[in-house]
């Protein structure tokens, strides 16, 4: 039976299938949406995989809907001589021509049997809303991929221990937290680290293995800096802080690993729930409450605010408010290492 249709944000409910990117399966439309590409890429890859594992004869045929010559569409998904199967794979669905939009409307009202066709359409823009309404609605038989973006932390550890997971392989919390940690800043990088390790390592993962293969990363990281400065090891911190510097790190991801961990830290704050039900209500992991509460250790009302105001300050001044970024990332970094404002 195939999954109910459920409510995604910002419009109404669809009415066909909603399947996952991690388990994609071949219909007559298959609408890939969303920004994501690391998955959107994923999905398109199984759902061939999937149709050349049927029939290995299957044609596969790429189109885009932005540089569109009419036609082509009932081209390749027409039956050959031979009748097999086919696979047209349609991008910029976002930036579609007239004509495009005009035939795919068309064929979702007819669509050829034995062909597949993705559309994949990153939500950058509402061109093709009509489009998309009419797969959505159910017209052509179609189902939908959500590719949403991954942007917290919560969301790249998902993503990370999926990776594995859907391996089967082990990974020790302490390791993917590493992992994800020392890619932070680039999901693509991170899930070609998931699949290195998958692939190279036998056995379970540990810290060990993760500090082996991305040390260089894992020491230089914004959360290692972030981590450092908020334990009060103030030379280690700096240490880390320009280590990452000198290897190329930018100071507005920097700061803004550490304004994230002091945002966390404040919303953890005073809370006597368990740590589960206080990651429900606020939409976090339990593990991040944990590690929260054991960040807090040594502050205090008053050492938390001064911190998260000089988090504020460094982050304007990082974005153009200073003419040095590298100077307002020290200053933040001294003053919640040493919980101190400046220079006292």
């Amino acid at each position: 039976m195939p999954p109910a249709p459920r409510r995604s944000a910002g419009r109404t409910a669809s009415a066909i299938p909603q399947v996952s990117w991690r388990a994609p399966q071949p219909a007559p439309i298959v609408l890939v949406s969303g920004p994501e590409e690391v998955c959107a890429e994923r999905a398109v890859a199984g759902i061939r995989d999937y149709l050349r594992a049927e029939d290995p004869s299957v044609e596969v045929s790429d189109l885009r809907a932005d540089d569109y010559t009419s036609g082509s569409l009932l081209t390749l998904t027409s039956p050959s001589l031979f009748g097999e199967p086919r696979l047209v794979r349609v991008a910029g669905v976002e930036k579609c021509s007239d004509a495009f939009l005009s035939e795919a409307l068309a064929y979702l009202e007819a669509p050829q049997e034995g062909a597949t066709v993705t559309l994949r359409h990153t939500g950058a823009s509402v061109r093709g809303k009509k489009l998309l309404e009419a797969i959505r609605s159910g017209t052509g038989g179609g189902i939908e991929i959500a590719v949403p973006a991954i942007k917290r932390d919560s969301d790249r550890f998902d993503f990370a221990a999926g990776e594995f997971q859907t391996a089967g392989r082990r990974i020790a919390p302490n390791a993917l937290r590493a992992l994800v940690g020392a890619f932070a800043d680039d999901v693509t990088e991170l899930a070609a680290a998931c699949q290195q390790l998958i692939s190279d390592v036998a056995g379970d993962i540990d810290e060990a293995v993760v500090t082996r293969y991305y040390g260089g990363r894992v020491e230089t990281s914004a959360f290692a800096v972030a981590d450092t400065a908020i334990a009060g090891r103030y030379g280690e911190a700096l240490i880390t802080l320009r280590h990452a510097l000198a290897s190329g790190a930018d100071p507005v991801p920097l700061v803004a690993a550490i304004a994230m961990k002091l945002r966390t830290m404040a919303r953890v704050a005073g809370s006597r729930e368990s740590s589960s039900a206080l990651a429900a209500r606020i939409g976090m992991k339990d593990w991040q409450v944990d590690r929260a509460r054991r960040d807090l250790t040594g502050w205090n009302e008053a050492t938390l605010g001064m911190a998260i105001q000089a988090a504020a300050r460094a982050d304007a001044e990082v974005k153009g408010a200073s003419r040095d970024p590298v100077f307002a990332v020290e200053r933040l970094v001294t003053v919640i290492a040493t919980r101190a404002p400046f220079g006292a």
